[in-house]
């Protein structure tokens, strides 16, 4: 099936993600610390949010069992394919999508059925005031998934489900997301912050 070049697509093998597949610094990466793998630990790792699946990639590129959930059919559909193709490529891309679970549904409903150490939670960032430019990709997933009013909501049924820790990933200058309790500490990266709240 050909894609229009403008047209929003899943890609494990090519582009960005090859890329810091390649070049990203291991477990070094603000979002592998975050999630708590380090020598010797390889927590099982739920991603709430999955969107384009890029940090369920890295994380089990890095040797973790991810379990990612969507809840938008079309994003969905999107990631069941990406990795479908990845699959295919064989290699080192076969044990990586072979490290990754695709389910589909509300992560609020789905989590207390999961068993994980780990659970990161990207939601869909609040439109930025200064850059009237957000990359077209970044607009493309926004216009298929909407803007998650629950994330607060969210973030409460993975506090209440994670053994070990949740990851809130959230642009660095923005305020917390109101309602849900102060993090045990963050991970700053140029444009982006990692909350991480404790939970063990």
């Amino acid at each position: 099936m050909t894609k229009g070049a403008g047209e929003l697509r899943v890609d494990f093998v090519s582009g960005a993600v090859a890329h810091r597949l390649r070049f990203g610094g291991g477990r070094g990466q603000a979002l592998a610390k975050a999630m708590g793998l380090r020598a010797g630990k390889t927590p099982a790792i739920v991603d709430a949010t999955a969107g384009l699946g890029r940090d369920a990639f890295l994380l089990a590129s890095l040797g973790a069992q991810v379990t990612l959930i969507e809840r938008s059919e079309h994003m969905h559909a999107l990631l069941a394919q990406g990795m479908e193709c990845a699959f295919k490529e064989g290699g080192e891309f076969r044990d990586i999508i072979n490290r990754m679970t695709l389910l589909r549904g509300d992560a609020k409903d789905v989590l207390p059925d999961l068993s994980c150490e780990a659970i990161l939670i990207d939601p869909m960032h609040p439109p930025r005031k200064n850059s009237a430019l957000v990359k077209r990709e970044l607009r493309q997933v926004r216009e298929i998934v909407g803007t998650d009013d629950d994330a607060a909501d969210l973030v409460r049924v993975a506090l209440a489900n994670a053994r070990n820790r949740v990851v809130l990933k959230w642009p660095a200058k923005v305020d917390p997301i109101e309602g849900i309790r102060a993090c045990s500490h963050q991970i700053l990266g140029k444009s982006t912050r990692y909350d991480v709240f404790m939970t063990g």
